[in-house]
């Protein structure tokens, strides 16, 4: 990661402002779409079972290029990709405000992708070049930075649900408009520059990872109406399968590889990125389905059920940016990793306890809470362990990683669960109880995601806190 002069110390908070901006709505875009799924299914013709491909196509190709998109912040320079990917991302939304079927949605989503991909990374590049310095300040860069992913998720969702319910579900895709043409004049004054490395684009290793991860995914949302025995699934898991390994032989022999095999190698990268992966699995089906059950079984229209996610998004916010770094310093990142991830599961296991004539203050509300605060606890520490751990000229690759693994967690996460939960009867729409049946499969099988998460941190991070202060 190349180093340039940073801007003064004023204006370097509201660089910060704009790169948790650009974290906020990359993950926003994973979410804002929850609530306008009803109304966009009935539009475009969307079957139940092919209803997540609208959070999948633009989730897989954001993780499988997030990779590529690190090595181009690392080559190019970050500012310039942060720019460029907002360019794409605009282009994206438009498409997918302006579909008129299934097809071109589906296209308009994975444009938006690629567009995250190119943001996400530089933008945790651009924060590490701006506070990596000082220790103490790229703590609190780093609670900002990470507050603005899960409070863009469930933000998402409220805002959703206005333009849902006030002016119409295009707009969910149109509100990145102004925004990106914000972020593209804002980030010359704002950002420091830099020419980045020298170097070569591994543009194949990139098709592999994508193609493999979609095809993985594919694999599993299709396997409940296909059957998991059919040849179809069968054939789709083999191809993933075989383009995966590719893609890791691929990374062994290049002289410049996407993803270097040696930096797992360093001291907890791995163990916080696997905690990172099981974290988007286990988060991402949680609003999913609360959203549907909070519409379909509960029968709240768009606004309402945006609303009743705010009490979530709140938390989150106080959480990472005031509870979270504070604990973190005291019991150190470990602790608060599997802690986060053992509150995690509780409140998915509470929420399992869905009824069909249920209320939102009793079904909803408390375990929606608790699932938040071990969500908050969790995601700071993980991302700091990962991203410090890095060498500094393997800065956008290591944000590349991490946002890879909680963007395919996430897509992954979302396939199996909702493999979980239809042949329990998530997608018997106008059937109460068959709904909430699934439901609740949906968030026992979440909850088991965050249970092995917890063990799995337990048995592999070694951080304390002097290790993370003195990699930071």
């Amino acid at each position: 990661m190349s180093r340039t002069p940073t801007p003064p110390a004023s204006r370097r908070w509201y660089a910060l402002a704009l790169i948790a901006l650009a974290q906020f709505m990359v993950i926003m875009d994973t979410s804002i779409i929850g609530v306008a799924l009803p109304k966009m299914q009935a539009d475009l013709g969307f079957t139940q079972e092919r209803l997540s491909w609208v959070f999948n196509a633009y989730v897989v190709v954001f993780g499988g290029l997030l990779l590529l998109g690190g090595r181009l912040s690392d080559l190019l320079g970050a500012r310039r990709v942060f720019s460029l990917g907002w360019i794409v991302l605009a282009a994206g939304s438009l498409a997918a405000g302006l579909a008129s079927d299934a097809a071109v949605e589906l296209t308009g989503r994975a444009v938006q992708g690629v567009g995250a991909a190119l943001i996400a990374p530089s933008a945790l590049t651009l924060l590490m070049m701006l506070f990596g310095g000082n220790p103490k300040e790229l703590m609190k860069a780093f609670a900002v930075y990470g507050a603005a992913a899960p409070a863009g998720g469930t933000a998402g969702v409220f805002l959703g649900g206005v333009i849902t319910e006030y002016a119409s579900w295009p707009w969910v895709f149109y509100i990145n408009l102004p925004i990106a043409a914000l972020a593209v004049a804002a980030a010359p004054a704002l950002l420091p520059g830099g020419a980045g490395t020298r170097g070569s684009i591994d543009a194949i290793g990139a098709l592999l990872a994508t193609l493999g991860l979609g095809g993985a995914v594919f694999a599993i949302v299709r396997a409940p109406e296909a059957g998991w025995a059919s040849p179809q699934t069968w054939g789709a898991l083999v191809a993933a399968a075989v383009l995966l390994a590719a893609f890791l032989a691929v990374q062994a022999k290049r002289r410049e590889p996407l993803m270097p095999p040696s930096i797992f190698r360093v001291p907890d990268l791995g163990a916080a990125n696997l905690a990172q992966l099981l974290l988007g699995a286990a988060w991402i089906p949680m609003w999913f389905f609360l959203n549907l059950y909070l519409q379909q079984v509960l029968g709240y229209s768009a606004f309402p059920s945006g609303a009743a996610l705010l009490p979530m998004t709140a938390l989150i916010m106080v959480g990472m940016v005031v509870v979270a770094p504070r604990l973190t310093d005291r019991f150190g990142p470990k602790a608060m990793i599997v802690t986060g991830l053992v509150l995690l599961a509780a409140g998915l296991g509470w929420l399992a306890l869905v009824r069909p004539d249920g209320t939102y203050a009793a079904d909803v509300l408390p375990a929606s809470l608790v699932a938040a605060l071990g969500m908050s606890l969790a995601f700071i520490p993980s991302l700091r362990t990962a991203i410090s751990s890095a060498r500094p000229e393997q800065g956008g690759l290591a944000s590349g990683i991490v946002n890879t693994s909680y963007q395919i967690g996430s897509a992954l996460g979302l396939a199996v669960v909702t493999a979980v939960a239809v042949p329990f009867g998530a997608d018997e729409v106008g059937d109460p109880a068959a709904l909430t049946s699934g439901f609740s499969a949906a968030f026992i099988a979440a909850a088991a995601i965050a249970l092995a998460a917890a063990l799995a941190a337990a048995a592999t991070l070694r951080s304390r806190r002097r290790d993370l202060v003195e990699a930071a």
